[in-house]
Parts: C-alpha cells; sequence; structure tokens
C-alpha cells in the first residue's frame, strides 16, 4: 500500500519538462505508440544540433528516443518507446572474410600476372602467390580505404558501426572480391553526419585509387590491340578520369584505331566510349598490369557507390539535398541501367539491386538540422565525381 501523500509521476511530464528546455511548446498530442508515444510541437529555441544532444540526453534515462521532425511550418519532438542499444558484432565473422577475401585476390592477382605455364607443384604455386601480390596490395588498399572511410568518420560522429564485411569471389569476379561494405548500427543523428559517414568511403577510395591508376599506366605498354584466331580479350570501358589519365601519361586518346572510318575522331571515341563499339582492332590501346587493372577497378568501385540511389553512396548524398524527392529519380536510374544492361549484362543486376533496395534511405533521428553549406558542396561534388568516374560500359569481351 503507497503513501497517501505519495503520487506517480507522469513520464509524459518529465519528457514535455525536457522538450520545454530547447523549445517553446504549442501543443501536446499523445499517441498510440506507433510511431510515436507523445508529439510536442512548436519552435526550437536554440540550434538544433545542440537541441537534440539535450533532448535526447534526458529521453533515454526515461527508456524513450527523441526523433525531431519538420511538422508544417513546425519543429516537432517525438517520444518514441525503447532506446537504440546497438548489438554487439561478431568480429570474427570480419577476420574471417577479410582473411579469404586476401587469398581469393590473392589468387586472382597471380593469375593476373603470372607468366608462363598453368603452375603445377608447389614452386610453381608459390610464382603464382608472389605474382599475385602487387594486385593484392593495390586492390585491398582501395577497398581499404573506402570503408574504414566510413568506419572511422562514422566513429567519429558516435554512430555504432560494423568493421568491415569484405565478400571473396576468386572465380566469378575479374578481381578476386565483390567488394566490401560495413553496416550502421544505429541510425545517422542527422543529414550532416549521414552525409559525412556516406561521402567518406568514395572519397577515401578515390583518393588512393587515383596514384594506383597513374603508376599502374606509368609502367604498362601500349601495343598494338590485335585479335588472334581463338583468342579472347576483354577490353576495360572509359570514365571521364580514365580518359584523361590515359591522356597525360600517353598523349594520345586509347585506344586509338588504325582508322575512324566516315566518322569525325571525335564523334568516333564518343560513341566507343558511351556504348563500347566498334572495337578498334587493328589499333593500339595500353595492356594493363596488374597495378594499373586495381586502379582502373578503383575508380570502378567508387563510381558504383556514388550511383544517387538508396542505400548507396551517391543515393545518400542525393537524399540529404533533396529528401524524399530523391525516390523520384530510381525509376529513371533502373530505366538507363536497364538500357545499358544490354551492353554490358552487370547492368541487369545492378538495376535489380537498386529496384529493390534503392527506395528507401537511412532516415535521421533529427531531420530538422539541415545542411550547412560547405556539405552542401560536398554533396554537389560527389553527384560530380559519380559523373567523373562512371564507366558506361565496364567490361566488354571480343572474341572466344
Amino acid at each position: 500500500m503507497l503513501p497517501s501523500n505519495y503520487s506517480v509521476i507522469d513520464p509524459t511530464d518529465l519528457l514535455r519538462a525536457a522538450a520545454e528546455r530547447v523549445m517553446d511548446i504549442h501543443d501536446t498530442t499523445l499517441g498510440d505508440g506507433n510511431p510515436y508515444v507523445v508529439r510536442f510541437r512548436g519552435r526550437l529555441r536554440m540550434d538544433s544540433i545542440e537541441a537534440y544532444a539535450l533532448v535526447s540526453e534526458r529521453f533515454r534515462p526515461l527508456g524513450y528516443t527523441a526523433l525531431f521532425r519538420n511538422d508544417g511550418g513546425s519543429h516537432a519532438v517525438l517520444a518514441v518507446k525503447g532506446v537504440i542499444d546497438p548489438p554487439a558484432s561478431r568480429i570474427w565473422v570480419n577476420y574471417l572474410m577479410f582473411g579469404l577475401t586476401v587469398l581469393s585476390v590473392l589468387f586472382t592477382g597471380g593469375l593476373y600476372g603470372y607468366q608462363g605455364d598453368v603452375p603445377t607443384g608447389v614452386m610453381g604455386w608459390m610464382r603464382l602467390v608472389i605474382a599475385g601480390w602487387p594486385f593484392v596490395l593495390s586492390m585491398l588498399g582501395i577497398l581499404l580505404a573506402h570503408e574504414l572511410g566510413h568506419y572511422f568518420v562514422a566513429r567519429y560522429h558516435k554512430v555504432a558501426v560494423t568493421l568491415p564485411y569484405f565478400i571473396p569471389l576468386p572465380i566469378l569476379s575479374p578481381f578476386g572480391t565483390m567488394g566490401a561494405f560495413i553496416m550502421l548500427k544505429s541510425p545517422p543523428t542527422n543529414r550532416r553526419v549521414l552525409l559525412d559517414i556516406g561521402i567518406a568511403g568514395p572519397l577515401a577510395g578515390f583518393v588512393v585509387a587515383v596514384p594506383v591508376l597513374i603508376y599502374g599506366l606509368m609502367t604498362s605498354p601500349v601495343q598494338p590491340l590485335t585479335l588472334l584466331p581463338g583468342q579472347g580479350v576483354s577490353l576495360e570501358g572509359n570514365s571521364i578520369i580514365y580518359i584523361l589519365a590515359k591522356l597525360a601519361i600517353f598523349h594520345q586518346f586509347l585506344p586509338a584505331p588504325a582508322s575512324f572510318g566516315n566518322l569525325p575522331p571525335w564523334l568516333y571515341m564518343l560513341r566507343y566510349y558511351l556504348l563500347g563499339f566498334p572495337v578498334p582492332l587493328g589499333g593500339k590501346d595500353v595492356l594493363l598490369n596488374q597495378v594499373a587493372w586495381a586502379g582502373w577497378a578503383g575508380l570502378l568501385v567508387t563510381g558504383l557507390n556514388l550511383i544517387p540511389a538508396g542505400q548507396l553512396d551517391g543515393g545518400h548524398a542525393l537524399y540529404v539535398l533533396v529528401g524524399q524527392r530523391a525516390r523520384r529519380l530510381v525509376p529513371f536510374i533502373i530505366v538507363i541501367l536497364v538500357g545499358l544492361g544490354f551492353f554490358w549484362p552487370g547492368w541487369f543486376l545492378w538495376a535489380g539491386l537498386i529496384y529493390f533496395l534503392g527506395r528507401t534511405h537511412a532516415e535521421p533521428l533529427d531531420q530538422i538540422t539541415e545542411l550547412d553549406p560547405r556539405r552542401k558542396v560536398l554533396a554537389v561534388l560527389a553527384l560530380v565525381l559519380f559523373l567523373l568516374v562512371i564507366t558506361p560500359i565496364p567490361l566488354r569481351l571480343i572474341g572466344a
């Protein structure tokens, strides 16, 4: 039996007291718990980042998570039952997948750089392993830079995140891996944080990929582009950055056809760069060594991640700029990818992934905080970088 002077404090009163510290409350709405228990509407009296930190700090001990939303012309503070408690990571899985990916990339790089007959015996396989290390260091250096860019920026902003998961694929992939990814274990605090985390990966990977590509090109020969009977050759696609890198190093546009036919040279090259035909057999091209191949792949990975849709890094950049209107672009992207899929089948896979995953975005807890001018420029630059590094026809197999 409670004492006669005992009173139970309504948690709504405590939540309101916390909200009143940062905003002038105009009305209060009780919810049924889905999506909120109580909503306070009004106008913030202070900077939204500081306000969210204060409110969330007071909501958490009460067992609630604070959400900041724009509600018409007002600000809204929503109290959602429960607190974010990120699950523990099974780090051994990350290390195991990374180890397998090292072996997978080593095998692929070894086959790419190995000279001679098919390796047999211990010494043959040792030579294969030794031949593959330049590709391992180059390829995984780019991927590590990309994923650790995400990871360390997320940790800086105190957003729970997993270590990178690397995906080994020694047989079907020309790179020995399907790349890597990290997973957010808690929502980003606001749009600024979401952009910082999303853009850090592509920028870090790009910064590493460019010098790797340049060194690789400088150590790769230019030779005639011929095709022997029964022989097959895989031609890499051309992004703007890749075209300019080859031009700067070799002082010519490559591949260089033996003849432009009846077309002006610029129109011939534009058609080839965009659609991959006609194949300039009889001309000359750079024969990429494994370091240059890794650098080219790094640009491709950067471009794919910057596709402005859904959970991709480019999707985050577009979302923080225009909000939910970013979803309207998804159907157009899918149509373009399906069209390109008739030139490179891999685009069909990406069209499918974006169809199923491209209509959702990581929703920040605080959606009142807008991008500052510097981050708006950064988000636009991310979309420009996408145009510079994306390759319309990444690979084209000719012959056998």
